[in-house]
């Protein structure tokens, strides 16, 4: 199956809230926001201004979206310079063991080397995940064990 990555565009709210849901589920998630909800978030976070975060979307050759790579730049990182930082690595699953995941990953370094200033690129996948961790490993990323991860939620609903 042939299919195109590029950046997300404002085009792509719908169905990137969505995906979201498709996200939230596969995670085991079971409080899904209403879709009006997720849309107004994927609009703020993308299209803000300033905007948060950017995406890659993987377009299926029906032109529906079947997948994507979240992220935004970090500072500082090594001396002065920023990072980018993966946030979230997601193909869906009939697009699964294609080479797809493995495609945008690539672009990731592509998109932090044009970007002046940016030393390097991060993500992160739990300890719990081994399918994650088997497919970094097979792209030839090694673990890194130099960090804790601390996490406070500031939504008590």
């Amino acid at each position: 199956m042939s299919v195109t990555i590029r950046p997300a565009d404002r085009r792509d709210i719908q169905a990137l809230a969505e995906l979201i849901e498709e996200i939230e589920r596969f995670y085991g998630s079971t409080r899904i926001q209403p879709l009006a909800e997720r849309q107004s978030q994927v609009e703020e976070a993308l299209f803000g201004s300033p905007p948060m975060a950017s995406a890659l979307l993987v377009e299926d050759e029906a032109g529906g979206l079947a997948g994507l790579a979240a992220y935004s730049f970090l500072w500082p990182a090594a001396g002065s310079s920023h990072s980018l930082f993966l946030k979230e690595l997601y193909v869906r699953d009939t697009l699964r063991r294609q080479g797809v995941g493995a495609r945008l990953m690539n672009e990731l370094p592509a998109l932090a080397a044009a970007r002046p200033g940016c030393s390097r690129v991060e993500w992160m996948t739990d300890h719990d995940n081994p399918g994650a961790r088997a497919f970094y490993k097979s792209l030839g990323f090694a673990e890194f064990d130099g960090k804790i991860i601390y996490r406070v939620d500031t939504n008590t609903t």
